[in-house]
C-alpha cells in the first residue's frame, strides 16, 4: 500500500469537503451515511473548516484519511469519543467512555486493498492512546442492509452487541451496533 494514513488538520478542510461529497455520491450512501449529498453540498465553508479542525476537550473528534503520494485522498474514518452519561447520535445512552467510528468511506477502486483496515488501525490506536478519557470500548453502527460493510467490520474484529437503533428519519430500518473484540452480548433493546 502506497498510502499514508494520517490525521486531518484544519488546513485540509477543502479536501475534507470533497471526500465527503464523493462519499455521498457512492451508490450505498443512502444506507451508509446519515446525510445526503444535497444537504452536504449546501454547507458553508465554516462547517467544513470546523469539521476538519476536529475538537479536543470534552468533545474529542479526529478524522483520519488515506492519502496517495500525489496528495489525493482515497478513504476516511472519523473517531468520536463518547463520554459515559451522554447520548450518542442515535439517541442511545452512552454507558462507558468509548470510541465510535463513523463516516467510513473507501473509494470503490481501493476496496479490498487493505486501506480500510489501515484506517481502522489508526483510528483505534488514536482512541486507545488517549490519556483521558480512557476508552474501554470501540464501536460503530451499520445499517441492516449494508451487508458488505458489516462483513468488513466482522473481519476487522467487530461483533454485533445485540443493540440496535432506528435509523433517524426512517423508523422502518435499524442500525446494528457492532463492538470491537467483545463476545456477542445477549440481545439488549
Amino acid at each position: 500500500m502506497d498510502h499514508v494514513i494520517r490525521a486531518v488538520t484544519g488546513e485540509d478542510w477543502q479536501q475534507v469537503r470533497q471526500l465527503r461529497l464523493d462519499a455521498l455520491r457512492d451508490p450505498v450512501a443512502g444506507i451508509a451515511f446519515l446525510d445526503t449529498y444535497d444537504n452536504a453540498a449546501t454547507k458553508p465553508d465554516g462547517h467544513w473548516r470546523a469539521r476538519a479542525a476536529g475538537s479536543r476537550g470534552e468533545a474529542i473528534t479526529q478524522q483520519f484519511v488515506a492519502e496517495r503520494p500525489d496528495g489525493g485522498w482515497d478513504g476516511s474514518v472519523t473517531v468520536l469519543i463518547e463520554r459515559a452519561g451522554g447520548e450518542d447520535a442515535m439517541g442511545v445512552p452512552v454507558e462507558v467512555d468509548q470510541a465510535h467510528l463513523v463516516g467510513v468511506f473507501v473509494r470503490p477502486e481501493q476496496r479490498g486493498t487493505g486501506l480500510a483496515g489501515a484506517l481502522f488501525d489508526a483510528a483505534i490506536a488514536f482512541a486507545r492512546g488517549l490519556d483521558e478519557p480512557v476508552v474501554s470500548r470501540v464501536r460503530l453502527y451499520v445499517h441492516q442492509d449494508n451487508r458488505r460493510a458489516e462483513a468488513f467490520y466482522r473481519k476487522a474484529g467487530f461483533t454485533r452487541s445485540g443493540r440496535s437503533a432506528p435509523v433517524p428519519g426512517d423508523e422502518s430500518s435499524v442500525e446494528h451496533e457492532l463492538v470491537l473484540g467483545q463476545a456477542v452480548a445477549a440481545a439488549v433493546p
